[in-house]
Parts: structure tokens; C-alpha cells; sequence
């Protein structure tokens, strides 16, 4: 299949689609990430506080010496855990990624959040454990950027980017740096369209990516009691599941928002056209020139994510889908107690 591409800022080129891992567990990721790369995708989403680059390192390195794959047909992108937020922290931790994905560079690196977490010598850091940790209230996204623009210059990154900022915390990185964002990694979806920061990306030549483009299905299809959906896994493999999902206690696990899949006028555009309401909703993400992330490890599913491109939209479609957008954000982070009074809270307003 082929697949569309944007160009970067860089020159560098992205496809038009990408595969999140977040919120996959070990178990399941490395046969998921193989039905995904044999569907056709080919941008690998991860993140150090993901933990699981060491997966996906491993099936990516199979698929390239089995000669599947060439390494420069994929665009890897992985993210500065919020841990890492601090100069030093850049090159520490995207080395630690490299390892991870057995790769010498990366495509993109994001700063995953734009908030801070004090770093500690303690492997793993308590953030990935559920521990406890101190907030880092001097948090200098000049110095972080900084240190970004050199692992570009160095070579281990061709890209860099941003995720979870606003734009105020956008306008200050683009006043003062040498490279600009490639890049803005934000949640997006059919509720959370992001018009004004879509438009001033767009302005500066910056590619916006959507999380969550489908909403978050782990949280609409989840029980009131814990958010979990229901399963027969050992308590110890729930318990985790739900660290990942929740990055540690960082984000905010809500049960009372929409399935924006189940929204009737979606329901009514997937009929008209004879595609699901999935393929409908990441279809006008790619027609608004943004690049979703769509996350499943159903192989059906991911085969129907990624067959997008063989139809349009039409006017009536959009104008639509546009009234949807209500401002519904279902990653706010609040979960985390202080965490609003942090200077680089990115969702104040």
C-alpha cells in the first residue's frame, strides 16, 4: 500500500498516517506492531515513558535483517519523558531510546510534555512505577530546546518537535530558537478539533499530529469503578496496564465523556460513504493536513485505520464534522495533585 507523505520543515518526509503505541502492553505490542507494519504502516510512534521501545525495537531490528525492511523506510519517532525535561536530560535519554530501539537515530524527538518531573538515580524512575516524585517548578524550555536543536545537529535525530504544548508555549520556543518545531504532537479528535492551534502551526510551517484521533477508547469503553474495560487478566497485569494507560498517576482517567465513535452524525457520513466511522473521523483529520495516530491491535482494525485514502470528504461531510467540535478533552492531567499550579501547565486556559 502506498501511502501518502507530508513534508517537514526539515525537507524530511512523514506519512500521512502513523501507528501509536502507547497504551499497548508488552504481551500484546509485538504481535500488534507486525500486523501493523504488514498493513502498510511505516511511522512507529513510542515514547520513553512508554516503556516499550525495547519491543519495538526488537520486531523492527527482525523486519530489517530479515530484509522486510530497510531502515530508512520507516519514520521512528519516540519522546524526552517528562523526567528528562532539564538540558542534560536530552541527550541521556534519547541515547537510552536508541538503545531501546536498537537504531543509531531517530526521525523525530519530541519533548513528550511540557511540564517537569525532578530526575532522580533511581532506575526505573519512580514516575514509571506509580512512586514518589517532585515536581520540577523551573522547568526552561529555551535550554531544553536548546539541547534538542544539538541531537539534531548531531545526527541522532533528523527532526524535532514538540508534544502537549500551547501556543503561547509555542511562540516562545520559535522566538528563540535556531531550528524550528517540525512538529506538534497534541490530542485531536471529532470533539477536540484544535481550529486555533491547528491555524498557527499551519502559519509556521509546523505539522500537527493527532493522539487519540478516535477519542480515547481505553476511557469511554471503560467501567465507572477503575476505567479498566473488563478482563480476565491477573490483578498484577491490570494493575500495570493501568499505570501505562494513566502514564503513572500523570494523566487523568475519566469515564464520563463521549464515544466519539458513536456519535450519530458520524454514523450517518460512515454510511453514506461505506466505511466505518474510524476511517471517517482519521479521513478528516488527513483532509485538515494533520497526521492521526490511530492506536488498536486488532489486525482488522488497523487494516481499516490505515484505507483512508481511496475516498474524500465532500463539503456537506466537513461542515458536519465541524460542528462536532465542543471542546471535549479527555487527557488533561489533572489527575496529578498541584499539577494546575504548575508555571508550564499547558492547559490552563
Amino acid at each position: 500500500m502506498n501511502i501518502p507523505v507530508l513534508t517537514l520543515n526539515t525537507g524530511k518526509i512523514i506519512p500521512a498516517i502513523g501507528y501509536g503505541t502507547a497504551r499497548v502492553n508488552d504481551g500484546e505490542l509485538e504481535t500488534a506492531l507486525d500486523f501493523a507494519l504488514k498493513a502498510g504502516y511505516r511511522y512507529i510512534d513510542t515514547a520513553y515513558y512508554y516503556q516499550n521501545e525495547k519491543v519495538i525495537g526488537k520486531v523492527l531490528n527482525e523486519w530489517i535483517t530479515q530484509g522486510k525492511l530497510r531502515r530508512e523506510d520507516l519514520f521512528i519517532v519516540t519522546k524526552l519523558p517528562p523526567f528528562g525535561n532539564y538540558p542534560e536530560g536530552v541527550v541521556k535519554y534519547l541515547k537510552q531510546s536508541l538503545k531501546n530501539l536498537q537504531v543509531n537515530y531517530v526521525d523525530l524527538y519530541l519533548i513528550n510534555i511540557p511540564f517537569g518531573i525532578k530526575d532522580v538515580e533511581t532506575v526505573p524512575h519512580p514516575a514509571l512505577t506509580g512512586g514518589p516524585v517532585e515536581w520540577d517548578l523551573k522547568t526552561d524550555h529555551l535550554s531544553i530546546w536548546k539541547e534538542m536543536e544539538k541531537q539534531m545537529n548531531s545526527g541522532l535525530t533528523k527532526s524535532i518537535g514538540l508534544s502537549n504544548f500551547n501556543k503561547a508555549q509555542i511562540e516562545m520556543v520559535l522566538q528563540h530558537c535556531s531550528i524550528k518545531p517540525s512538529c506538534l504532537q497534541i490530542e485531536l479528535h471529532a470533539y477536540l478539533q484544535q481550529n486555533e492551534l491547528v491555524d498557527f502551526c499551519k502559519k509556521n510551517d509546523i505539522i500537527v499530529m493527532a493522539y487519540s484521533p478516535l477519542g480515547s477508547r481505553s476511557v469511554t469503553s471503560g467501567n465507572a469503578k477503575q476505567g479498566l474495560r473488563k478482563t480476565n487478566k491477573p490483578l498484577d497485569e491490570v494493575l500495570r496496564i493501568f499505570n501505562m494507560l494513566c502514564l503513572s498517576k500523570y494523566l487523568i482517567f475519566r469515564v464520563d465523556l463521549p464515544d466519539v465513535l458513536s456519535n450519530p452524525m458520524i454514523q450517518k457520513i460512515a454510511k453514506k460513504h461505506s466505511k466505518t466511522e474510524a476511517q471517517i473521523v482519521l479521513r478528516f483529520d488527513v483532509q485538515r493536513g494533520v497526521i492521526p495516530i490511530p492506536k488498536s491491535s486488532n489486525e482488522g482494525r488497523m487494516k481499516e485505520n490505515i484505507d483512508i485514502f481511496d475516498f474524500e470528504l465532500d463539503e456537506e461531510d466537513l461542515t458536519d464534522l465541524k460542528l462536532l467540535d465542543d471542546g471535549t478533552r479527555f487527557l488533561d492531567f489533572k489527575d496529578a495533585e498541584g499539577i494546575e499550579d504548575l508555571p508550564e501547565y499547558p492547559f490552563a486556559n
